[in-house]
């Protein structure tokens, strides 16, 4: 099929497999609906939390136990304590929970200006909320405030241990919490008559829910397998025994829990959307760590490299993590990320040129040979075998590859779509400027010049590209190509339209090269 297809119609089938895969990416791998704010009452509904699985070495919850209360009384939200740093105040309400974290950076700031809180208040359950398997148990204790005898605020400069205790009519908890300013956090329990109870990180930050994101759970099992479970997918019967890390998050924020050394016996249950809800067993004295905040890649590292395993980047992860790490690298050496995207691009521009180089230089061949292919399928086209055999002899004797034009197309769209991840979840690219009017490049360019500017020169390309189309519909098809992808780029994020725009600039410069290149070995060959 392909030996039989002109030199552009394999470039025009090369672009239209490029756009045809993204927007199938969106459309099969994106999350396309965010859950609704509804919670189960602890009375009145049931959460099918998971039956025990043979193979664990731990007993999953009763149905009753991870049952998520819905009850109305502000006094349920009476804030215990408030703890502030440079990066966050954290309020721990009466139950002894993270009510609330706001980020208190310049850059985590929403559209109306106010600094962004991490958490919804109306969904449950909160960070280091416990149920307990005995429902009559649990109830007391979703009535009964946990006790704190330190100071009501604490302004943290090096990490702070608070105490917190609740006594039940058959049972004594103790909370001791020690934070760190980065936002991480080590949790020591202990409870004194040993009943079954379940311990959470909390439902994921519900600040960047999209539908060109994943979110939900994350949990790194025990061989280091990275196991999500998106938001709409959670079936109630996810079980992980010594998981390394149990992770909730959207796009840009987590809520975790980590344990490297014994490993968290993890249990997902859901929620009325089939939204995944994390919880860890505990013990009579448990002890785990955890972290909530912002999935920056620096700060989880400074914690533990391994924490950076919670940012994910979907299918092409395997090139998209080396891909931010020399992103990263650029901007360090740079010191702003619009310069180390362009700067990035030229570099893969560099190293596919061999190859790029390759598929140009074919495609002129080809161009060149056209008359004689035309007369090949006119002369043989009543005989698919000996217009086949006649068009693979002539391609062998000039050197020339039908699909040398299409492959070099072909090996960008992992690239892209790695890179695509990356633009889309890089939470550093938040609020990071370029020139003049880019002044965030996690948002679309709010004059719309890049994707413009990225039309322009897809279409000039196009223009210096040789071309041996002659189909009339697919003149047409292949000319409305640029307006297509401008109108695409319009909403993505100007950081990865900068990344295309350049990318185009670069194939231009490319192109013009090869012509010359061409042009000049035309005219030895007549002389």
């Amino acid at each position: 099929m392909f030996e039989n297809m002109s030199t552009n119609q394999r470039v025009l089938l090369a672009t239209l497999i490029s756009l045809i895969v993204l927007m199938g990416y969106d459309y099969f791998f994106m999350p396309k609906k965010s859950p609704l704010d509804q919670n189960l009452s602890l009375q009145q509904k049931e959460s099918k939390a998971p039956a025990p699985v043979q193979k664990q070495n731990f007993q999953a919850p009763s149905p009753t136990s991870l049952q998520t209360s819905k009850q109305k009384d502000a006094d349920n939200n009476k804030i215990l304590l408030k703890i502030r740093s440079k990066r966050f105040e954290l309020f721990i309400d009466k139950f002894g929970r993270i009510q609330q974290m706001i980020l208190e950076e310049k850059k985590y700031k929403t559209q109306e200006g106010k600094q962004i809180a991490l958490f919804d208040e109306t969904k449950l359950p909160k960070p280091l909320e416990i149920r307990f398997s005995d429902a009559a148990l649990n109830a007391e204790a979703f009535k009964t405030p946990y006790s704190y005898s330190g100071a009501k605020e604490i302004n943290l400069s090096s990490k702070q241990t608070i105490v917190l205790t609740q006594k039940l009519s058959n049972e004594k908890v103790t909370k001791e919490i020690t934070i760190y300013p980065s936002g991480a956090y080590e949790v020591h329990i202990k409870v004194l008559n040993k009943h079954k109870y379940y311990i959470s990180p909390g439902f994921r930050p519900n600040v960047r829910v999209d539908g060109y994101t994943v979110h939900g759970a994350l949990v790194k099992e025990k061989d280091g397998t990275l196991t999500i479970i998106k938001d709409g997918d959670a079936k109630g019967s996810e079980v992980f025994a010594g998981a390394r890390i149990a992770a909730a998050f959207d796009r840009y924020y987590t809520t975790f829990f980590y344990d490297f050394q014994k490993g968290l016996n993890v249990v997902v249950s859901k929620d009325e959307e089939n939204n995944p809800i994390l919880f860890v067993e505990g013990s009579p004295d448990f002890e785990v760590k955890g972290f909530a905040g912002p999935k920056e890649y620096e700060l989880l590292k400074s914690i533990n490299p391994e924490l950076t395993d919670v940012i994910e980047y979907g299918f092409f992860t395997f090139i998209a993590k080396p891909m931010f790490k020399a992103l990263l690298a650029l901007y360090h050496f740079v010191g702003n990320w619009g310069w180390a995207i362009v700067i990035l691009t030229i570099i893969i521009r560099i190293i596919l040129f061999p190859l790029t180089l390759k598929g140009m230089l074919s495609m002129q061949k080809l161009k060149d040979l056209a008359p004689k292919i035309k007369e090949i399928q006119q002369k043989y086209k009543g005989d698919p075998q000996k217009l086949n055999a006649h068009m693979m002899q002539l391609y062998k004797k000039h050197g020339a590859n039908p699909m040398g034009g299409c492959l070099p197309m072909l090996l960008q769209i992992p690239i892209f779509f790695a890179i695509y991840r990356v633009l889309l979840n890089a939470i550093e690219l938040k609020g990071a400027p370029w020139i003049l009017w880019i002044t965030d490049l996690s948002q679309k360019d709010p004059y719309f010049v890049l994707p413009v500017l990225m039309g322009i020169t897809m279409f000039i390309h196009q223009k210096i590209t040789p071309t041996t189309i002659t189909d009339p519909m697919q003149k047409k098809i292949f000319t409305y190509l640029p307006i297509v992808f401008t109108f695409f780029f319009l909403t993505f994020p100007a950081g990865l339209t900068l990344y295309w725009f350049v990318n185009n600039i670069l194939s231009i410069i490319q192109q013009l090269i090869v012509n010359k290149i061409f042009e000049t070995r035309k005219l030895a060959s007549k002389g």
